[in-house]
């Protein structure tokens, strides 16, 4: 079996979205001193490449330890907007362009080159491509199981849009998977693929670290 590894890497200060902690790692044991080693970290939830679960947006709705974990594996079509603007919305009209089949039950991922462009600054922080409301409300009226994004935020930085398109999908029982990135090899591969994003078991809560990838066939 081989994987194609769909993730971003986490590390002391690595970009993640402005509104939540800053991801801080320290060494706290080192051979040297210690005879072992072991970090310590500091970080939200929802850092680095992870899985938004009903409830980190509607109260009372599913926790990331409510689904199976078979959920979290299936078939995947991947979206290519790469030549997406800053700021621009993908919305029901161009999903349906791109996605001509049936997407039931489909993990839809989409790929808007944000990814490789992951920084701390003004561009990745607040002007990245986003799905629109009505297109989180087109994948759900087609059955899709889940969506993916090479950014922190399925939904962008600014609201009402963001609020809006994160309560469409998650309101659906949905789950999100942010903060992806998409190797080059990846637009190679023929569809669906086979992915997964396994989330640590984090019992009650609205999201989970994952660790996303792409099953090739051998």
């Amino acid at each position: 079996m081989k994987f194609l590894d769909l993730s971003q890497p986490i590390y002391d200060g690595c970009p993640n979205c402005p509104v939540h902690p800053r991801v801080v790692s320290k060494v706290i044991a080192q051979h040297a001193t210690d005879n072992w080693h072991m970090e310590h970290l500091s970080l939200a939830s929802h850092t680095g490449s992870h899985i938004d679960a009903p409830l980190h947006k509607i109260a009372g709705g599913k926790s990331i330890s409510d689904f199976p974990l078979e959920a979290f594996a299936g078939d995947a079509l991947l979206v290519d907007v790469r030549d997406a603007k800053p700021d621009q919305p993908v919305g029901s009209a161009l999903l349906s362009k791109k996605l001509t089949g049936t997407i039931a039950d489909k993990i839809i991922l989409l790929a808007t080159s944000w990814g490789d462009r992951r920084a701390a600054n003004d561009e990745w922080h607040f002007h990245s491509p986003y799905l629109a409301p009505d297109g989180a409300q087109w994948l759900v009226d087609n059955s899709a199981r889940a969506v993916g994004i090479d950014h922190y935020s399925i939904g962008g930085s600014r609201d009402p849009d963001n609020t809006r398109t994160h309560e469409i999908l998650l309101g659906a029982n949905m789950w999100v998977v942010e903060d992806l990135h998409f190797p080059e090899t990846t637009f190679t591969l023929p569809q669906p693929v086979k992915f997964c994003a396994l989330p640590v078991n984090f019992s009650g809560y609205s999201g989970s670290f994952c660790r996303p990838v792409l099953i090739l066939e051998t």
